[in-house]
């Protein structure tokens, strides 16, 4: 939802209740934190309640920074009858979708229609499409209208709206600050706590509570936020007061990353920092491209007769280990209990693509299926699932529930990013924008490869980021056309 440019936030005299504005938010935001910490969730109704109404019917933009501020801080939470959502950015991104619908029943005519036409844009609606078509053909109709829903929401409040918001280096930079300050303070309250167990590796996942599910999630919200900080320092001033806040806040975030001990959030950033040259060398295309060939390669050769048997874990010496070296070791001898729980899974989903490759299962149905076709060869000690984990693989949960065409189709969606993402940095005349594409492109990279072991973008932590990206490479392609017909047209 794209109109020709967002009008400016009043100015303080012009805006009465300016003081009304930043005394609720950070009400709103203690009493999250209060509540999270004391798990007394009546906490979150006063004065969260009355702030959403008013900011939705006063300014919606103000609430969709809000909802920016409480993803870092957002908590998984069973409703009764088995439903589960993340309190408090859920019932947020309820408001703010149906606000995004009154505003767009209203302002139709004023929509930008090269937002909508863009081919990154029309690669999601594509994927979102296929994933429709594949709800018709469900295994568990109840499930999947859950899914595709909840998918709705997502891409219309972080994809749609976020680009009508964010347009301006400006929004940038209150997107950055929003969900900057409270990610730091979990990363804080997160290290005080691990520091009094001596950063224990064995201790990591339960000082991760209440605001992470476990210590890949928390490193790798911070990996793929990294990026964003490293925009938010190039953009001030050297030395200047945010400038150090940021330089402050990127050494929070990388102690917070290396005393997670994620594997996956070391390696992605890793790569990262080969993905910026790869870019601004305007390489990054051909190096996906021959990944492309190296994974092909490998899958063929692990499926050439039947050598993916080789693979098979000892089941005795599989096991969960209790500090870091030994978990690394373990790695490399493919005796990790979770990366030998994730090849469990994912032989399991080979078998169910190759029943079911055109439809798939159904949106959110691996779950539910896929103890059917397992290999007893590959279980593990964990391999009865009781916290009802994924596949671990989103390009391959994507695969068995939404078939083929469904992976090709978001495969499709992925690769636009980085084509007209490109594109755009190399075209676009103004150096903030282009530092803009670039962290847009870097936090996407990282997020594409942590789907490799991963299902990170049903999160609303993860995936809210996935879409925002989207959203900034699409915006910037815009900018750079605009740009390029002035120069073509300076007369018109």
């Amino acid at each position: 939802m794209r109109s020709v440019r967002p009008a400016p936030w009043p100015a303080a005299a012009a805006y009465p209740h300016r003081w009304f504005v930043k005394v609720m938010a950070a009400a709103s935001i203690v009493s999250t934190a209060a509540a999270a910490l004391t798990e007394s969730w009546w906490l979150l109704v006063a004065p969260a309640g009355l702030f959403i109404g008013w900011l939705a019917v006063i300014d919606y933009r103000r609430l969709y920074y809000l909802l920016l501020a409480t993803l870092p801080l957002s908590i998984e939470v069973e409703l009764p009858g088995g439903l589960g959502t993340d309190l408090p950015s859920e019932p947020l991104m309820w408001v703010l979708m149906g606000t995004a619908l009154f505003w767009l029943a209203r302002h139709w005519h004023t929509i930008d229609r090269g937002f909508l036409l863009h081919p990154v844009t029309m690669a999601l609606l594509l994927h979102l499409a296929w994933m429709t078509l594949s709800c018709l053909f469900t295994t568990l109709p109840i499930v999947s209208l859950k899914f595709w829903l909840a998918k709705g929401w997502y891409v219309g409040v972080f994809f749609f709206l976020a680009a009508h918001i964010f347009q301006r280096e400006a929004d940038v930079r209150n997107f950055i600050g929003w969900f900057l300050a409270p990610l730091l303070l979990t990363v804080c309250i997160v290290l005080v706590r691990h520091a009094a167990v001596g950063f224990s590796f064995a201790e990591v996942n339960y000082v991760m509570g209440p605001f992470y599910r476990n210590h890949v999630v928390y490193a790798c919200i911070q990996a793929v936020f990294f990026p964003f900080v490293w925009l938010g320092i190039q953009s001030y001033r050297r030395l200047s007061w945010p400038w150090w806040i940021l330089v402050v806040g990127a050494g929070l975030l990388l102690v917070g990353i290396n005393f997670a001990y994620a594997r996956a959030a070391y390696v992605a950033l890793l790569i990262a920092i080969g993905i910026y040259f790869l870019v601004r060398w305007r390489l990054f295309l051909i190096a996906l491209l021959a990944a492309a060939v190296v994974l092909s390669a490998l899958v063929v050769l692990v499926t050439h007769r039947d050598n993916w048997l080789l693979f098979a874990p000892n089941y005795e010496r599989t096991i969960t280990h209790k500090r870091f070296d030994n978990l690394l070791e373990a790695t490399t001898r493919l005796e990790d209990i979770s990366i030998m729980e994730r090849v469990y899974r994912w032989v399991a989903a080979a078998y169910m693509i190759a029943e079911r490759p055109f439809l798939g299962f159904g949106p959110g149905t691996f779950y539910f299926n896929y103890k059917g076709y397992t290999v007893n060869r590959f279980r593990t000690y964990v391999s009865h699932n009781p916290e009802r984990s994924g596949i671990h693989n989103y390009y391959l949960m994507v695969a068995v529930e939404q078939g083929l065409p469904g992976l090709a189709f978001f495969l499709l969606f992925f690769v636009a990013v980085f084509v007209w993402g490109q594109r755009a940095y190399h075209r676009l005349r103004d150096r903030g924008q282009q530092r803009i594409v670039m962290a847009a492109l870097l936090s996407f990279s990282i997020i594409g490869l942590l789907l490799l072991m991963n299902d990170f973008v049903e999160t609303d932590k993860i995936g809210s980021l996935f879409f925002i990206c989207a959203a900034l490479v699409v915006n910037a392609s815009l900018r750079e056309r605009e740009e390029n017909c002035r120069e073509a047209h300076p007369n018109v």
